[in-house]
């Protein structure tokens, strides 16, 4: 599989700037789902530094070119030219008017970019490259024009038609059509352009802001959601307050629009003034959504407000700038998340999140910088490093320019650029000018890809009671990296004693001023590959609590005693450094399983502070943090901690080590299980979706124990009674792994119930692709053939391929491979209507080299048979190719 003249590698050290502008654009849709024709009227200029001769090449894909008008004057097509991606003209005046008539075919664009059809409605994803599928554009995220657009369409068929900006007119058209005018006030790139039409029902709600403007806020749904939209519509009214009293940022123009469609490939985007949302993020009701959704709805309506300022008022100049509006916006949204989720439990699964899935990413054959450094497909670096990594280092930001300082940053980032396309160097040097501190190693953080590894060592000196840290750093090679500078790491820590208190800290050689109040948390900042830190006049040797709030996302290396690790765990005043010393308890008295030690040990560490903790009674704002103190490490995490991975081996440690517990504290889990029941209402409040949790976590150990325990009866009851989808689920999970070899009635009950519901089926497919039954790779290879599994659904596809290759390592690690040849077979088929789609499922075979034999070759057969592939897509064939690189 060579590289073809559209598979060329663009490279940010290329970046030159647009050599025209443009002023305006107006745009006229004339809609149909099978020829939709789009007149584009543009204002454009040379820019100052453009050559008289420099030609204008205007990126289009699939586009059937009607006719080109220069200055009022239809050009020959001799005068222009035209390949499969631009179109190109000669000696053009310095300011000119440009049309451009064009044709295309929603109906048949499956690929879900650009103008495409989901149902009966018709809608646009121009993010990154989409717009340039609707009409000749200079499709690029440093273009900000003026938008003005008017959309013609049948009445019956489109009786809503919507897109950016504000209503400016309607009318009626003769032969029962209609139109619309809307106009952006605001400049923006063509990626953020949104057009909407079908057959909607509109919500309407209302906002009004911190300077008292009254912001009209409306919900387009299909007619049968709309009873589903009230949870989104609080979160977005949520999410302004929120954005207005923590960041003192207000929206700007006077309506704000969300529409829920089921076709999708994204979570949603922030078009402005007109946010287009996979219908999983926006449509919720006790029976069709779980606790888990609730909440990620608020996250991700809160995500895409949020980004009105960071990401469209401020836009980034280029694709490798992309974390600077994602990172920056997926933090904030994080912050969002803690205040609308308070209880610890939210930091502690974004943490996990990111070490199941970036780390391993960061050490295989797909690592690249947080900013990269080129790319083949942008689509592809829609990843976990530019979001979650990208994340972790405004989060690093905060931690060390100190709230009001990175607040302030903020502040003069958007002030100095609002209405502008610029460049994380711009953020930082915002950040800098804010706190006149040096970031020029911090910078690092962007441009070098990999997890750093930081290693630290204790001497404890008792005759001058002090504690020496030796700290070390250091970064594993990756593709095109192989040697990496120390970063500027911020490492959050505190010092306990024998009862858990915080102690004192003073540091020797420290600047503190003289009678200030000692700390009892400290941030250490790490610029050397080897650094050394002395606290003094300790009363008692301590236990070190280190990176405390995962304040970095480094790899952490201190030989913690089980005792220590116990004592954590149970006296840490920090929730994720008492989380952090749970799992690392597990994750050792796992490994004694995998290598052997003891044929069949009780995890008897671990096991006195798991009954310590479902034992006691706990204040209803711990629940959070405390559930997840129960959870086992990931299959996945735990196998980034061996040598080679053998999924079946984990799999079967993690269980023995999951059903030992259950054993050794069944009466107290069935305790609190019953306790934890409640005959209210379902309502998704934080501290009632906690309880869930922490009731479903006991169901799901005692599930462990099989027929022969309480768990079937207790499942069996919950699914009957229960009124919400949560407590459904987690029953029917539960019976369907208790009954490995048979077909449980409950799962056809559910499929009847949820079967004219999309999101309910969704559920229905990925409920058996996740069992842990031993026939589950056969019965996914036979899902795939079912009347309900529709490869145009992102969701559909999602729902079982993506939940059976990434959420079940049993079932896909097949040692005969059949699971990766489901996926491959899949995988070919997707790639001729869904490249982006394709790309990403392709990437669950990135880590083939990491797998112990015979999963390794098997893995490594199934990519080099999508490598074979004729017309493999640009997307699909640059991850191939960067996973089959040793």
């Amino acid at each position: 599989m060579s590289e073809t003249d559209s598979d060329k590698t663009i490279y940010l050290k290329d970046y030159q700037a647009p050599r025209f502008l443009v002023e305006s654009i107006a745009l006229i849709f004339r809609l149909e789902q099978e020829c939709t024709r789009v007149t584009s009227r543009m204002r454009l200029r040379r820019a100052p530094a453009t050559a008289a001769d420099a030609p204008l090449e205007l990126h289009g894909r699939q586009l059937k070119l009607l006719s080109v008008t220069l200055d009022g004057k239809v050009l020959n097509c001799d005068q222009y030219q035209v390949d499969t991606e631009y179109l190109t003209l000669n000696q053009l005046p310095e300011n000119f008017e440009l049309e451009i008539l064009t044709e295309i075919n929603p109906l048949e664009n499956t690929s879900l970019d650009g103008l495409y059809a989901s149902g009966s409605m018709l809608c646009t994803q121009c993010e990154p490259h989409g717009f340039s599928r609707i009409t000749y554009f200079l499709d690029r995220p440093d273009v900000l024009t003026s938008f003005t657009t008017r959309i013609v369409a049948d009445k019956t068929r489109f009786p809503v038609l919507l897109s950016n900006g504000n209503l400016i007119e309607t009318g009626d058209l003769p032969e029962n059509r209609h139109f619309v005018l809307w106009e952006d006030p605001f400049k923006k790139p063509a990626y953020l352009f949104a057009l909407v039409a079908g057959q909607l029902v509109t919500l309407e709600d209302s906002f009004t802001t911190i300077s008292g403007r009254e912001i009209a806020i409306h919900f387009h749904v299909e007619d049968q959601n709309q009873l589903k939209c009230g949870h989104a519509i609080k979160a977005l009214k949520k999410a302004m307050h929120w954005d207005e009293e923590e960041y003192g940022l207000e929206y700007d123009l006077d309506l704000y629009q969300v529409v829920a469609v089921d076709d999708f490939n994204f979570g949603a985007m922030e078009n402005k003034g007109l946010n287009i949302f996979n219908s999983k993020y926006v449509l919720a009701l006790p029976e069709s959504a779980t606790d888990g959704d609730y909440e990620a709805i608020e996250r991700v309506i809160a995500h895409e407000y949020l980004h009105n300022w960071s990401g469209n008022r401020v836009t980034c100049r280029d694709w490798f700038q992309l974390s600077l509006k994602e990172g920056l916006t997926v933090f904030r949204d994080q912050q969002y998340g803690a205040y609308a989720y308070p209880g610890g439990g939210g930091r502690i699964r974004d943490v996990s999140r990111l070490r199941s899935f970036q780390f391993p990413e960061d050490a295989g054959p797909l690592a690249h910088p947080v900013q990269p450094k080129e790319y083949v497909e942008i689509n592809n670096f829609y990843t976990t490093t530019v979001y979650e990594k990208g994340a972790e280092i405004i989060r690093m930001l905060g931690v060390l320019l100190g709230e009001e300082g990175f607040k302030q940053g903020l502040k003069i980032y958007f002030a100095r650029h609002d209405g502008e396309a610029v460049t994380i160097e711009d953020l930082l040097a915002a950040m800098s000018d804010a706190t006149d501190c040096n970031l020029r190693q911090f910078k690092l953080w962007y441009d070098q890809a990999g997890t750093p590894e930081v290693k630290i060592t204790q001497s404890w000196q008792s005759a001058t009671s002090e504690l020496i840290l030796h700290v070390t750093q250091d970064c594993p090679s990756t593709p095109q990296q192989a040697e990496k500078l120390p970063l500027h790491i911020p490492l959050r820590v505190a010092l306990l004693d024998s009862d858990g208190k915080e102690l004192d800290l003073i540091l020797a050689d420290d600047s503190a001023a003289p009678g200030s109040k000692p700390v009892r948390e400290q941030t250490l900042e790490i610029r050397e590959r080897e650094s050394e830190f002395r606290f003094q006049h300790l009363p008692q040797k301590p236990v070190p609590s280190l990176l405390r709030g995962f304040s970095a996302p480094v790899k952490l290396k201190y030989n913690y005693e089980r005792e220590e690790l116990s004592f954590l765990a149970a006296c840490d005043h920090d929730s994720f450094s008492r989380w952090e010393a749970a799992q690392k308890l597990m994750l050792l008295e796992i490994i004694d399983l995998l290598e052997n030690h003891n044929a069949n040990p009780e995890p008897q560490r671990f096991s006195q502070t798991f009954g310590n903790l479902i034992s006691r009674k706990w204040a209803a704002s711990e629940i959070d943090g405390i559930c997840e103190l129960l959870q086992l490490p990931g299959e996945i995490y735990i196998g980034e901690q061996l040598e080679k991975i053998d999924p079946q081996t984990i799999f079967k440690a993690r269980q023995q080590f999951k059903r030992d517990l259950a054993q050794r504290w069944a009466q107290e889990l069935e305790k609190l299980f019953l306790s934890l029941r409640d005959n209210e209402d379902y309502q998704p409040r934080p501290q009632d979706m906690a309880r869930r949790r922490l009731k479903n976590s006991a169901l799901d150990y005692l599930v462990t124990l099989g027929a022969n325990g309480p768990a079937q009866r207790l499942c069996q009851q919950q699914y009957q009674d229960s009124d919400n989808l949560t407590d459904r689920l987690a029953a029917l999970s539960g019976l369907m792994e208790i009954s490995p070899a048979e077909e449980v009635a409950e799962l056809d009950d559910f499929f009847k119930q949820g079967e004219s519901t999309p999101l309910l089926l969704d559920r229905w497919f990925a409920l058996q692709a996740l069992s842990k039954r031993p026939d589950t790779c056969q019965r996914v290879a036979k899902l795939t053939n079912h009347t309900a599994f529709t490869r145009t659904n992102p969701n559909r596809v999602r729902a079982l391929l993506g939940s059976f290759a990434l959420a079940n390592q049993s079932a896909f690690h097949q040692i005969d491979g059949s699971g990766y040849r489901i996926l491959s077979r899949e995988i070919i088929t997707l790639d001729r209507t869904n490249p982006q789609l394709a790309a990403r499922l392709a990437g669950h075979f990135s880590r083939w080299q990491r797998l112990a034999n015979p999963y390794s070759s098997q893995m490594r057969k199934e990519l080099l048979t999508l490598a074979k592939h004729p017309q493999i897509s640009k997307d699909l064939g640059e991850i191939v190719r960067k996973s089959l690189q040793s």
